[in-house]
Protein backbone atom coordinates (compact mmCIF):
# COMPACT_ATOMS: atom_id res chain seq x y z
CA UNK A 1 0.00 0.00 0.00
CA UNK A 2 1.22 3.48 -0.86
CA UNK A 3 2.07 5.52 2.21
CA UNK A 4 0.98 9.14 2.62
CA UNK A 5 3.48 11.87 1.78
CA UNK A 6 3.31 14.70 4.28
CA UNK A 7 4.28 18.36 3.88
CA UNK A 8 7.27 19.76 5.77
CA UNK A 9 6.76 20.06 9.55
CA UNK A 10 4.75 16.82 9.63
CA UNK A 11 6.07 13.27 10.05
CA UNK A 12 4.01 10.17 9.32
CA UNK A 13 3.92 7.06 11.50
CA UNK A 14 1.76 4.21 10.24
CA UNK A 15 0.29 1.52 12.48
CA UNK A 16 -1.54 -1.64 11.46
CA UNK A 17 -4.11 -4.16 12.57
CA UNK A 18 -6.40 -3.06 15.37
CA UNK A 19 -3.99 -0.52 16.85
CA UNK A 20 -5.62 2.82 17.62
CA UNK A 21 -3.61 5.81 16.31
CA UNK A 22 -5.22 8.08 18.91
CA UNK A 23 -3.91 5.93 21.76
CA UNK A 24 -0.53 5.43 20.09
CA UNK A 25 -0.14 9.18 19.58
CA UNK A 26 -0.79 9.80 23.27
CA UNK A 27 1.84 7.26 24.24
CA UNK A 28 4.35 8.73 21.79
CA UNK A 29 3.64 12.27 23.01
CA UNK A 30 4.13 11.24 26.63
CA UNK A 31 7.55 9.89 25.65
CA UNK A 32 8.46 13.17 23.96
CA UNK A 33 7.90 12.66 20.24
CA UNK A 34 8.07 15.68 17.96
CA UNK A 35 5.09 17.95 17.41
CA UNK A 36 3.65 17.34 13.97
CA UNK A 37 3.81 13.55 14.29
CA UNK A 38 0.83 12.07 12.42
CA UNK A 39 -0.15 8.52 13.37
CA UNK A 40 -2.48 6.74 10.97
CA UNK A 41 -4.11 3.37 10.38
CA UNK A 42 -5.61 2.59 6.98
CA UNK A 43 -7.94 -0.40 7.01
CA UNK A 44 -10.38 -1.71 4.44
CA UNK A 45 -13.43 -0.48 6.35
CA UNK A 46 -12.14 2.61 8.17
CA UNK A 47 -9.46 5.26 8.32
CA UNK A 48 -8.03 6.57 11.60
CA UNK A 49 -5.61 9.47 12.05
CA UNK A 50 -4.17 11.38 15.02
CA UNK A 51 -1.77 14.32 15.20
CA UNK A 52 0.47 15.50 18.04
CA UNK A 53 0.60 19.20 18.91
CA UNK A 54 2.90 20.90 21.40
CA UNK A 55 0.94 24.04 22.31
CA UNK A 56 2.63 27.15 23.64
CA UNK A 57 -0.60 28.56 25.05
CA UNK A 58 -2.91 27.54 27.94
CA UNK A 59 -5.17 24.57 27.29
CA UNK A 60 -8.30 26.71 26.93
CA UNK A 61 -6.64 28.40 23.93
CA UNK A 62 -4.87 25.29 22.63
CA UNK A 63 -8.25 23.55 22.22
CA UNK A 64 -8.64 25.57 19.03
CA UNK A 65 -6.69 22.74 17.36
CA UNK A 66 -9.87 20.61 17.47
CA UNK A 67 -12.03 22.88 15.28
CA UNK A 68 -8.95 23.73 13.20
CA UNK A 69 -8.42 20.06 12.35
CA UNK A 70 -12.16 19.71 11.73
CA UNK A 71 -12.28 22.56 9.24
CA UNK A 72 -9.17 21.17 7.54
CA UNK A 73 -10.91 17.80 7.24
CA UNK A 74 -14.08 19.29 5.80
CA UNK A 75 -12.08 21.30 3.27
CA UNK A 76 -10.06 18.21 2.30
CA UNK A 77 -12.99 15.84 1.84
CA UNK A 78 -15.00 18.59 0.18
CA UNK A 79 -12.24 18.99 -2.40
CA UNK A 80 -11.98 15.26 -3.13
CA UNK A 81 -15.65 14.22 -3.00
CA UNK A 82 -18.22 14.86 -5.73
CA UNK A 83 -19.71 18.37 -5.48
CA UNK A 84 -23.13 17.13 -4.36
CA UNK A 85 -21.69 15.50 -1.22
CA UNK A 86 -22.30 17.60 1.90
CA UNK A 87 -19.77 17.41 4.74
CA UNK A 88 -20.63 18.93 8.13
CA UNK A 89 -19.39 18.73 11.71
CA UNK A 90 -21.11 18.38 15.07
CA UNK A 91 -19.78 20.44 17.97
CA UNK A 92 -19.18 17.31 20.05
CA UNK A 93 -17.03 15.58 17.42
CA UNK A 94 -19.18 13.62 14.94
CA UNK A 95 -18.42 13.95 11.23
CA UNK A 96 -21.53 14.00 9.06
CA UNK A 97 -21.72 13.18 5.36
CA UNK A 98 -25.02 13.91 3.62
CA UNK A 99 -26.68 14.33 7.00
CA UNK A 100 -25.64 11.01 8.54
CA UNK A 101 -22.83 10.24 10.98
CA UNK A 102 -19.78 8.90 9.15
CA UNK A 103 -17.00 9.33 11.70
CA UNK A 104 -15.83 11.44 14.60
CA UNK A 105 -13.16 13.71 16.05
CA UNK A 106 -11.67 13.28 19.51
CA UNK A 107 -9.15 15.18 21.60
CA UNK A 108 -6.86 14.48 24.54
CA UNK A 109 -4.20 16.49 26.38
CA UNK A 110 -1.60 16.08 29.10
CA UNK A 111 -3.73 18.19 31.45
CA UNK A 112 -7.38 19.05 31.91
CA UNK A 113 -6.70 22.40 33.62
CA UNK A 114 -7.76 25.16 31.19
CA UNK A 115 -5.19 27.59 32.61
CA UNK A 116 -2.15 25.32 32.23
CA UNK A 117 -0.05 25.02 29.09
CA UNK A 118 -0.21 21.34 28.12
CA UNK A 119 2.92 19.38 27.26
CA UNK A 120 1.00 17.85 24.39
CA UNK A 121 -2.43 17.82 22.78
CA UNK A 122 -3.71 15.12 20.43
CA UNK A 123 -6.49 15.52 17.89
CA UNK A 124 -7.72 12.30 16.32
CA UNK A 125 -10.32 11.53 13.70
CA UNK A 126 -11.77 8.42 12.16
CA UNK A 127 -13.96 7.84 9.14
CA UNK A 128 -16.03 4.81 8.17
CA UNK A 129 -15.21 3.79 4.60
CA UNK A 130 -17.49 0.76 4.35
CA UNK A 131 -20.40 -0.16 6.59
CA UNK A 132 -19.94 -3.44 8.40
CA UNK A 133 -23.50 -3.65 9.74
CA UNK A 134 -25.52 -6.59 8.44
CA UNK A 135 -28.60 -4.36 8.19
CA UNK A 136 -27.49 -0.80 7.36
CA UNK A 137 -31.02 0.16 6.36
CA UNK A 138 -32.03 -0.01 10.01
CA UNK A 139 -29.63 2.82 10.91
CA UNK A 140 -30.21 5.55 8.31
CA UNK A 141 -28.51 8.10 10.57
CA UNK A 142 -25.20 6.20 10.25
CA UNK A 143 -23.34 5.91 6.98
CA UNK A 144 -19.96 5.20 5.41
CA UNK A 145 -17.97 7.24 2.92
CA UNK A 146 -18.28 4.83 0.02
CA UNK A 147 -22.06 4.61 0.49
CA UNK A 148 -22.30 8.34 -0.18
CA UNK A 149 -20.88 8.38 -3.68
CA UNK A 150 -17.26 8.77 -2.61
CA UNK A 151 -15.80 5.44 -3.73
CA UNK A 152 -13.13 7.30 -5.73
CA UNK A 153 -11.74 9.01 -2.62
CA UNK A 154 -8.60 7.13 -1.64
CA UNK A 155 -7.62 7.09 2.05
CA UNK A 156 -4.02 8.08 1.31
CA UNK A 157 -5.27 11.02 -0.75
CA UNK A 158 -7.56 12.10 2.04
CA UNK A 159 -4.81 11.99 4.68
CA UNK A 160 -2.49 14.01 2.47
CA UNK A 161 -5.17 16.55 1.58
CA UNK A 162 -6.22 16.91 5.21
CA UNK A 163 -2.63 17.52 6.32
CA UNK A 164 -2.21 20.31 3.77
CA UNK A 165 -5.54 21.99 4.54
CA UNK A 166 -4.90 21.67 8.27
CA UNK A 167 -1.50 23.37 7.93
CA UNK A 168 -3.03 26.14 5.83
CA UNK A 169 -5.52 26.85 8.61
CA UNK A 170 -2.80 26.57 11.26
CA UNK A 171 -0.77 29.24 9.49
CA UNK A 172 -3.83 31.43 9.08
CA UNK A 173 -4.73 31.02 12.75
CA UNK A 174 -1.20 31.98 13.79
CA UNK A 175 -1.41 35.13 11.66
CA UNK A 176 -5.03 36.19 12.12
CA UNK A 177 -6.22 34.59 15.37
CA UNK A 178 -9.51 32.81 15.97
CA UNK A 179 -11.87 35.00 13.96
CA UNK A 180 -11.47 33.56 10.40
CA UNK A 181 -11.47 29.99 11.68
CA UNK A 182 -14.49 30.66 13.90
CA UNK A 183 -16.44 32.03 10.95
CA UNK A 184 -15.60 29.02 8.77
CA UNK A 185 -16.31 26.48 11.51
CA UNK A 186 -19.65 27.99 12.47
CA UNK A 187 -20.82 27.62 8.88
CA UNK A 188 -20.04 23.89 9.04
CA UNK A 189 -21.70 23.13 12.38
CA UNK A 190 -24.97 21.22 12.40
CA UNK A 191 -27.83 22.18 14.65
CA UNK A 192 -27.16 25.88 15.25
CA UNK A 193 -30.46 27.52 16.21
CA UNK A 194 -32.09 24.16 16.91
CA UNK A 195 -33.00 22.33 20.14
CA UNK A 196 -30.07 20.45 21.67
CA UNK A 197 -31.58 17.42 23.36
CA UNK A 198 -33.63 18.42 26.38
CA UNK A 199 -31.24 21.07 27.71
CA UNK A 200 -32.03 24.03 25.47
CA UNK A 201 -31.32 25.61 22.09
CA UNK A 202 -27.87 25.57 20.49
CA UNK A 203 -27.17 29.27 19.87
CA UNK A 204 -23.70 28.89 18.37
CA UNK A 205 -20.25 29.24 19.89
CA UNK A 206 -18.26 31.87 21.77
CA UNK A 207 -14.89 33.25 20.68
CA UNK A 208 -13.11 30.16 22.08
CA UNK A 209 -15.48 27.81 20.22
CA UNK A 210 -17.42 26.85 23.34
CA UNK A 211 -21.03 25.77 22.87
CA UNK A 212 -23.69 28.26 23.94
CA UNK A 213 -26.99 26.69 25.06
CA UNK A 214 -30.03 28.81 25.93
CA UNK A 215 -32.70 27.48 28.23
CA UNK A 216 -35.38 30.10 28.79
CA UNK A 217 -33.65 33.24 30.00
CA UNK A 218 -30.43 31.42 30.89
CA UNK A 219 -27.47 30.84 28.56
CA UNK A 220 -24.90 28.24 29.52
CA UNK A 221 -21.40 27.84 28.11
CA UNK A 222 -19.89 24.41 27.46
CA UNK A 223 -16.17 24.95 26.76
CA UNK A 224 -14.26 22.77 24.33
CA UNK A 225 -12.34 21.32 27.27
CA UNK A 226 -15.54 19.40 28.10
CA UNK A 227 -14.67 17.20 25.11
CA UNK A 228 -11.30 16.05 26.47
CA UNK A 229 -11.18 12.27 26.71
CA UNK A 230 -8.48 12.28 29.35
CA UNK A 231 -6.11 14.64 31.04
Amino acid sequence: MTQPVFPPLLTGHGVQGGEDPFERAQAMAALGCDAGTVVYNIQANRLRVAIVFAPEVPLQDAMVMLPLCGVGFQNALGALAPPEVAVHLDWGGPICVNGATCGKFQVAASTSDPQIEPDWLIVGWELALIQTSTAPGQTPDITALYDEGCAEVQPVQLIESWSRHMLTWLNRWQEDGNAPLHSEWLCLLRGVGEPFGEIGVFLGTDERFGMLIRNGADTRLHPLTDLLENG
